[in-house]
C-alpha cells in the first residue's frame, strides 16, 4: 500500500491524513475511504478501496503511535526520515503539516492507546420481515427482525453489519438496550 502513496496527488493525500487525524480526535466517526477512492479513480488514479484502507491504517498507526510517544513534529519527521525511506517528499510534507496543526489534539491518554481495539457505532436501523414460504414449507408466515449496524472500526473504515433475530430475541435485545439507557440515566 505504501507504494500507492506515489500515485496519490498531494491534495488527496492531505485529505486522507486530515480525515485520519479527525477520526483519532473523535471529530468524525470514520474515514470515508470508499468516497475518496471513487474520487481518486475518477481522476484517473488506479487504486482500490482495500489499498486505500491499508494506507489509512498505516497513517492511523503512524499518528496514534506519535501521540502515544508524545512526539513533536520534528521528532516525527526525523523518525519518518530514518525509518520510512519509501515515503515520497510530498507525503512527508503533508504528514508534517497535519501533525503540526492537529497532532497536539490527539489524545495520548488510555483512549488513544485503546484505539486499536475499539470501534464506534455510527447508526443502527431495523426492519420487520415475514418469511412467507421456503422450499420445504409452503406457508411459514414467520416474522423476523433484521438489524443493521453501521460501524467504524478503529482505523475509521465504515462497514455495515447485519443480522436477523426472532421476535423473542429482538425483545431481549430491546430489553438490554432499555437497561443500558436506565444505567446511563444514573450517570
Amino acid at each position: 500500500a505504501a507504494d500507492k502513496i506515489d500515485l496519490i496527488p498531494q491534495d488527496f493525500f492531505a485529505e486522507l491524513c486530515e480525515q485520519v487525524i479527525q477520526h483519532l480526535n473523535h471529530k468524525i466517526a470514520g474515514v470515508n475511504t470508499v468516497e475518496l477512492c471513487q474520487r481518486l479513480q475518477m481522476s484517473g488514479i488506479e487504486i482500490t478501496v482495500s489499498e486505500l484502507v491499508k494506507l489509512a491504517n498505516i497513517i492511523s498507526f503512524l499518528f496514534s503511535t506519535a501521540a502515544r510517544d508524545h512526539l513533536s513534529t520534528e521528532e516525527l519527521v526525523t523518525t519518518l526520515g530514518s525509518e520510512v525511506r519509501a515515503l515520497p517528499k510530498h507525503a512527508v510534507q503533508v504528514i508534517r503539516h497535519v501533525w503540526n496543526e492537529q497532532g497536539k489534539a490527539v489524545s495520548a491518554s488510555e483512549n488513544a492507546r485503546n484505539m486499536d481495539t475499539v470501534g464506534q457505532l455510527i447508526d443502527i436501523s431495523w426492519k420487520l420481515g415475514v418469511a412467507m414460504s421456503s422450499d420445504t414449507c409452503r406457508s411459514l408466515k414467520y416474522p423476523y427482525i433484521t438489524v443493521t449496524l453501521k460501524v467504524a472500526d478503529p482505523s475509521g473504515q465504515v462497514t455495515n453489519k447485519s443480522f436477523e433475530m426472532t421476535i423473542p430475541q429482538f425483545k431481549n435485545f430491546s430489553r438490554q438496550f432499555k437497561e443500558m439507557a436506565a444505567v446511563l440515566e444514573t450517570v
